[in-house]
């Protein structure tokens, strides 16, 4: 029977990103997922890294700037080996808020101030606000990390954790391969299942959409009330995103997408003739308090890092490296009390690492 040091169950970027974390420290580690590596949150994802959004829980905010700080070299690791471009910008988000007074780390802009960032964007009566935040493009930078697993060797499938179990000093993840249920064995197992880990943690769908203007009309991130507009140096401009308690649907309603147009041709007016060329519907992995899930689950050997619903791009580094510390026995490098797994330890599935059936 084959075995491995870690099985991770969910290879969208946090999972990848902690493969490839642990492989450096010499485990041999198994990648699952579900529906094919990247392919379900991570793919359709904004790449806004907004560890400074007034959005972002106060218990957060530690291990979001410093993910923020990892960003750079991560990225630069991933184009070395991978040979690919992930379109990590860093030209800063203009923000419009209704409230007049500035965000920690956020600077009040004049109305000029705006013109002179962004000639064809308009305020809509908002309060503006610069913050020093990057982007990346979620899809190449999945694209880069399952090119440097792939390089490294990391064993990737597509199949599903249905559940994982005690199995003496070892863990077994019963997976769903046909035609009978298949048992692999590892030292330690991770649950990164996303939306699919199990309860508390419920899929949260977003609708959004890309455009292609004739020329460029955006350079810097935007984020309004009711919507943001995420350029990449494409020329293509991503505009989202819905939040929906819509279960496991990922059906796309062109009338949201267009409402999502409109909405943002309130603030760059070039965008209402722009062509939509694809729309697409991800379910984040949300979780009753909005904070991940990070740590050690009920069964010996298991680990849980889910629930990072808007942050999963953003938060992938930190986790890579707070996960594999407590993977291969040593002190997480934060306090993790806030995103203990113990904290719905009444509530359990996610905690026994059962997949939820759409």
């Amino acid at each position: 029977m084959n075995s491995w040091d870690v099985i991770i169950a969910g290879a969208g970027i946090i999972g990848v990103s902690l493969a490839l974390k642990l492989q450096a420290h010499g485990a041999k580690v198994l990648l699952l997922d579900r529906s094919g590596p990247g392919r379900e949150a991570s793919w359709a994802a904004a790449g806004m890294l907004a560890a400074a959004d007034p959005e972002t829980p106060v218990q957060l905010r530690e291990i979001a700037f410093a993910s923020a700080r990892m960003f750079p070299e991560y990225v630069r690791q991933l184009e070395i080996e991978s040979g690919l471009s992930v379109d990590f910008r860093r030209h800063g988000t203009i923000a419009f808020l209704k409230s007049p007074q500035p965000p920690q780390h956020y600077k009040k802009l004049s109305l000029e101030d705006v013109v002179r960032l962004e000639p064809s964007l308009q305020s809509a009566g908002h309060n503006a606000f610069f913050v020093e935040e990057d982007s990346v493009d979620p899809r190449l930078l999945m694209q880069a990390a399952l090119a440097v697993a792939q390089n490294r060797g990391i064993e990737i499938r597509t199949a599903a954790v249905q559940e994982f179990r005690a199995l003496g000093q070892d863990v077994e993840a019963v997976t769903n391969a046909a035609p009978n249920k298949e048992r692999l064995v590892a030292h330690k197992a991770v649950n990164c299942q996303g939306s699919w880990a199990g309860a508390p943690v419920r899929p949260r769908k977003g609708q959004m959409l890309y455009v292609q203007p004739a020329q460029a009309v955006l350079n810097h991130v935007v984020r309004a009330p009711e919507v943001y507009i995420v350029p990449r140096s494409s020329g293509k401009i991503l505009i989202g995103a819905t939040v929906e308690d819509a279960g496991f649907d990922k059906t796309v309603e062109p009338t949201v997408i267009q409402n999502l147009l409109n909405l943002a041709a309130k603030y760059i007016p070039g965008l209402a003739s722009a062509q939509i060329i694809e729309s697409w519907a991800g379910l984040r992995p949300g979780t009753p308090d909005d904070l991940p899930i990070l740590g050690a689950a009920e069964i010996p050997g298991v680990f849980l890092a889910t629930g990072h619903f808007r942050n999963g791009i953003l938060l992938a580094p930190v986790t890579a490296a707070i996960m594999s510390a407590l993977v291969m026995g040593r002190p997480a490098p934060f306090d993790l009390a806030s995103c203990s797994p113990g904290r719905w330890q009444q509530e359990g599935s996610v905690q026994r690492a059962s997949s939820v059936k759409e």
